[in-house]
C-alpha cells in the first residue's frame, strides 16, 4: 500500500493550504459575528479552480479525484469551516451527482456555470417533517407538458439565496414511498421558487442556508436525474460521496483546535512552567493528536476507495462517523485546555466548538451512519476475509 501523496495532491493542498492561512483564518471571527456570506472569497475560490473540483476539464472543472478534493476540504476548513461547507455542497451534492446522473444536455447547460464558480449549487432534500427518513418526503411533483412541476418545502438548504442550481427530490405520490421518488436539477433563480430568510444558527455563521418553498417550480424535461422513479437510488449514491467532504470538513475543523491548543499551551504558564510541560496537559494533546491521525488516515482510504468503482458506503460512513464524533472530542478537549479563554470569543477555539456541534449532525446524523454500517454488517459474509 502506498501512503504517499502525488505530486498533484501535494500541490493542490499546499496551496489551498496557504489560501486558507493567508486569505481565510484572518477574517473567520469577524465573519462569524456578522453572519454575512463572503461572497468575495467564493469569486476568489472560483478563480483557483475550487469550486469545479470534481467536473470534468471538458465542462469548465478542474477534473480532481476524490482525494485531492479531500485534501482540499481540509485545508479550508481548517481556515474556515462556513466556507468549507458551501464549497463541498457546491462540489459534492450538486455537481458529482448531475456530472454521474445527468445527461449530456443538462450537463452542458449547467455544469460550465458551476464549475467556473459563475453561480453556486446544492441540494433540496431535507423538509421540515422528513430529515434522515428520506422515504416519508412530501415535495410533490407532476408531469407538465414535456417538463415538470415542483410542489413543496425544503428544511436546511445550504447556499440557498446564494445559489442558483440545486439537486431537488420530489415524490410522484407519497404512498408510493421510495419508488415514487425523483430528482432533478432546479434552476432557484425563477418564479415559484420562495427563498426564506437564513436561519439563525449555533456556528456556520457565514455559511447561507435557508428554507425554500417551491410552488409549481418548472423543471424542464433534461433536469430529470436519472430515470423517474430512481431519486432515492441518486440521493443515497450522492450522499455516499459527499460524506467524504463531511469527514474532511471534520479533519479541519479538529486539526485547527490541535493547532490552537498547543499554540496556547507553549505560552501559557500555570505554576511556573508552560502547561505543554505539565504531563497531563502533554498526554491530552498527544491523544487528541492521535486521534486524528486516525480519523484522517480513514477518510483518505475512504476517499480512495471512492474511485475505484466498487461500494464504498461502509468507508464513507466509518469515516464521516470517526471523524465528526473525533472532532467534537477534540474541539471540546481544546475548549477544556483553554479553560475560561476557551469559553471566550476572544480565543478561535470557541467557534471551532460551535462549528464542530453540528459535524454529527448533517450528510446523515451520526445514529444513521451507525444503522448504515450495521445493514452493512448484517450482508457481510463472516467468512471472507477483512
Amino acid at each position: 500500500m502506498d501512503f504517499e501523496l502525488g505530486e498533484q495532491q501535494t500541490m493542490v493542498r499546499d496551496m489551498v493550504r496557504e489560501f486558507a492561512r493567508e486569505r481565510l483564518a484572518p477574517g473567520a471571527g469577524a465573519r462569524d459575528e456578522s453572519g454575512e456570506f463572503p461572497a468575495d472569497i467564493f469569486r476568489e475560490l472560483g478563480e483557483l479552480g475550487l469550486l469545479g473540483m470534481l467536473v470534468e476539464e471538458r465542462y469548465g472543472g478542474a477534473g480532481m479525484d476524490a482525494l485531492t478534493y479531500a485534501l482540499a476540504i481540509e485545508e479550508l476548513a481548517r481556515g474556515d469551516a462556513s466556507v468549507a461547507v458551501g464549497v463541498s455542497v457546491t462540489n459534492s451534492v450538486c455537481q458529482w451527482p448531475i456530472s454521474r446522473f445527468g445527461s449530456e444536455k443538462l450537463k452542458e447547460k449547467v455544469l460550465p456555470a458551476l464549475a467556473r464558480g459563475e453561480v453556486l449549487g446544492g441540494i433540496m432534500l431535507t423538509e421540515p417533517q422528513a430529515g434522515s427518513d428520506l422515504a416519508s418526503m412530501r415535495t410533490t411533483y407532476r408531469r407538465d407538458g414535456d417538463g415538470y412541476r415542483l410542489n413543496g418545502s425544503k428544511a436546511w438548504i445550504t447556499n440557498a439565496g446564494v445559489g442558483r442550481f440545486f439537486v431537488a427530490l420530489a415524490t410522484r405520490d407519497p404512498a408510493e414511498g421510495p419508488r415514487g421518488i425523483s430528482a432533478f436539477v432546479l434552476d432557484a433563480q425563477q418564479p415559484g421558487v420562495v427563498v426564506h430568510p437564513p436561519e439563525r444558527k449555533m456556528g456556520l455563521r457565514s455559511s447561507r442556508t435557508c428554507m425554500v418553498t417551491m410552488e409549481e417550480a418548472r423543471v424542464e424535461a433534461d433536469g430529470l436525474l436519472g430515470e423517474e422513479g430512481r431519486g432515492m437510488q441518486v440521493a443515497l449514491a450522492t450522499l455516499d460521496h459527499s460524506r467524504l467532504g463531511i469527514a474532511a470538513q471534520s479533519l479541519g475543523v479538529a486539526q485547527a483546535a490541535v493547532d490552537e491548543t498547543l499554540r496556547y499551551c507553549k505560552e501559557r504558564e500555570q505554576f511556573g512552567r508552560p502547561l505543554i510541560e505539565h504531563q497531563a496537559v502533554a498526554f491530552r494533546l498527544a491523544d487528541m493528536n492521535t486521534e486524528l491521525e486516525a480519523a484522517r488516515w480513514l477518510t483518505y482510504r475512504a476517499a480512495w476507495l471512492s474511485e475505484r468503482g466498487g461500494r464504498y458506503t461502509r468507508t464513507s460512513a466509518e469515516a464521516k462517523l470517526l471523524a465528526s464524533e473525533t472532532a467534537n472530542r477534540i474541539v471540546a478537549a481544546a475548549v477544556q485546555l483553554h479553560g475560561g479563554y476557551g469559553y471566550s470569543r476572544e480565543y478561535p477555539v470557541e467557534r471551532l466548538y460551535r462549528d464542530a456541534r453540528v459535524l454529527t449532525i448533517y450528510e446523515g446524523t451520526s445514529e444513521v451512519q451507525r444503522m448504515v454500517l450495521a445493514r452493512v454488517l448484517k450482508e457481510l459474509d463472516s467468512t471472507a476475509p477483512a
